[in-house]
């Protein structure tokens, strides 16, 4: 009975090793939304790649999937949030000479909006009008560089790239400074993790950082380091619960259609999942992973 026994252990034990063994090394794909900046919409996408919904937006960047199936994110002129059968249920207007590059949407229900040449953060209510603002210290070189990734964080803390400006910023709640982290290239996005450490994509240094608390670097992609994806623009960052990370890489400016626009790494830096469809997108600045339910106001989408 006992040698039964061991026998139908063991081969359960192989079954399952099997099992494991082929869903590691089956292809990994994503379902996930997009902002296509040079081709001025905003798409989800299937594991298989076919286009689930799409809607038009004057070079969007920002972009997050919220809990209730409605989709927010920036262009140009302003925030928008849209059904998934296209009507608009809340937007948000820049002043004319704004330029919007990063949007977040937050738990009490209103949207955080960055306007380049306005120099200031905006809290924006339902209504579609500022309940908040906070103007932020900044000496841009070229004005529509002014801003790119800015963050909210559960503390209530705002983190800003401040592009042309090389830096990082940490703002209280009230908009005061905190400190700031001088960097050596221009940050396109800023993310910060659990465990307190920031991760930040940088354009013109093309490299992708990882700091710890201390600002002291634990992980780096450098601009050659990944094979078949130099890193041209680093913009988007999506740091998934896996550990992977994925990267959007704009690639305009001479280098459209040349390689995938969207990446995956592990923390090793293997590449799991590429995106490169040429054929139906020109430029791809932001992503969220949206294989699973998340919902960002409870931080569950680190991006």
């Amino acid at each position: 009975m006992k040698t039964l026994l061991s026998l139908l252990l063991f081969h359960l034990a192989n079954v399952f090793s099997l099992t494991a063994l082929h869903a590691a090394d089956a292809p990994v794909s994503h379902r996930l939304l997009l902002t296509d900046y040079g081709g001025n919409r905003v798409c989800i996408l299937s594991a298989k790649g076919e286009i689930e919904w799409e809607y038009p937006a004057s070079t969007p960047q920002d972009c997050w999937l919220l809990a209730n199936g409605n989709v927010l994110f920036s262009q140009i002129t302003g925030a928008v949030e849209v059904t998934r059968d296209k009507k608009v249920v809340w937007e948000y207007q820049a002043p004319a000479k704004a330029l919007v590059h990063s949007c977040q949407p937050l738990p009490d229900g209103t949207v955080l909006v960055a306007e380049c040449f306005m120099s200031r953060l905006v809290i924006v209510g339902r209504d579609g009008k500022v309940v908040k603002e906070l103007p932020v210290k900044s000496t841009p070189k070229v004005m529509s560089h002014q801003f790119r990734g800015v963050r909210r964080c559960e503390d209530g803390h705002f983190w800003v790239c401040l592009m042309d400006e090389k830096k990082v910023v940490e703002l209280d709640a009230d908009g005061g400074p905190l400190r700031e982290i001088p960097l050596k290239g221009q940050p396109g996005a800023v993310v910060k993790l659990p465990n307190g450490h920031l991760i930040i994509s940088l354009w013109n240094k093309t490299e992708i950082i990882e700091l710890d608390a201390d600002l002291k670097p634990v992980w780096r992609i450098g601009e050659n380091e990944i094979p078949g994806n130099p890193l041209r623009i680093p913009m988007g960052i999506h740091r998934l619960p896996n550990g992977n990370t994925v990267i959007g890489n704009y690639i305009g400016h001479g280098f459209a259609g040349k390689q995938p626009m969207l990446f995956e790494v592990t923390p090793d830096k293997k590449v799991v999942w590429e995106f490169a469809d040429h054929a139906r997108f020109k430029t791809v600045c932001q992503m969220q992973i949206i294989d699973a339910p998340a919902d960002p106001l409870k931080g569950e989408v680190l991006r």
